[in-house]
């Protein structure tokens, strides 16, 4: 599980990642909300734990201007604006919690492992496909060398219905038929465009094309 800290006080920060990397999460600080923001443009996280009093662009902020977007990852305020209107502003600009500081890292552990169940984030559903691919499906994200790449929802479906059926032979028929409903069936030529994708992201070997039969995922 991929977490994004944004908390300006070090010392906190450091007992945070430290206590939460010793549940096998990966944690990145960040100490100001402009670095924050940055990051999640570049990066995709499973969760977040904002902070609101921070440098540069505060937590309340921050959300109110990733949701949006429509950035819809987890979030969790950890603050110490414990006043009732504070909590409420929290929740209505999109948080999924909000834990008033101070707090025990048991609590925190406790909120995260809340957000887990409530949005299914498990990596046990990451696929292996080779040696440097992977595919996380609850996330729809292919992690290539340890990169992420994120795939459009047909694009995820397509991949998935392949891996489902790695080593055999599908034609294009049953591609469209099990991808896609019957009243958006594609063309033949936006499932080639799919593939094409597909390979791009997987390497050209990826996928067989066997001439006037179909194709198959090795």
């Amino acid at each position: 599980m991929k977490i994004l800290l944004l908390e300006d006080d070090l010392m906190l920060s450091e007992v945070i990642v430290e206590h939460l990397e010793a549940y096998g999460y990966h944690v990145t600080p960040v100490y100001d909300g402009v670095e924050a923001e940055t990051l999640l443009f570049e990066e995709k996280f499973d969760l977040m734990l904002l902070d609101v009093n921070v440098p540069l662009l505060n937590g309340f902020e921050l959300l109110k201007s990733l949701r949006k977007l429509d950035n819809n990852t987890p979030a969790i305020f950890i603050t110490s604006m414990n006043a009732s209107k504070d909590v409420l502003e929290g929740f209505e600009i999109g948080a999924n919690d909000y834990l008033k500081k101070p707090f025990e890292m048991i609590e925190l552990k406790a909120r995260i492992d809340n957000i887990k169940r409530q949005f299914k984030i498990d990596s046990s559903e990451l696929i292996k496909i080779s040696s440097t691919i992977s595919y996380n499906l609850s996330r729809n994200i292919l992690l290539v060398n340890q990169k992420e790449c994120k795939l459009s929802k047909k694009e995820g479906e397509f991949l998935f219905y392949f891996l489902q059926h790695r080593g055999e032979v599908l034609s294009s028929d049953e591609l469209m038929m099990n991808v896609w409903s019957y009243d958006t069936a594609p063309t033949a030529a936006t499932l080639r465009t799919y593939i094409k994708t597909l390979r791009q992201y997987l390497g050209e070997e990826s996928i067989s094309t066997i001439r006037g039969v179909g194709y198959v995922f090795n």
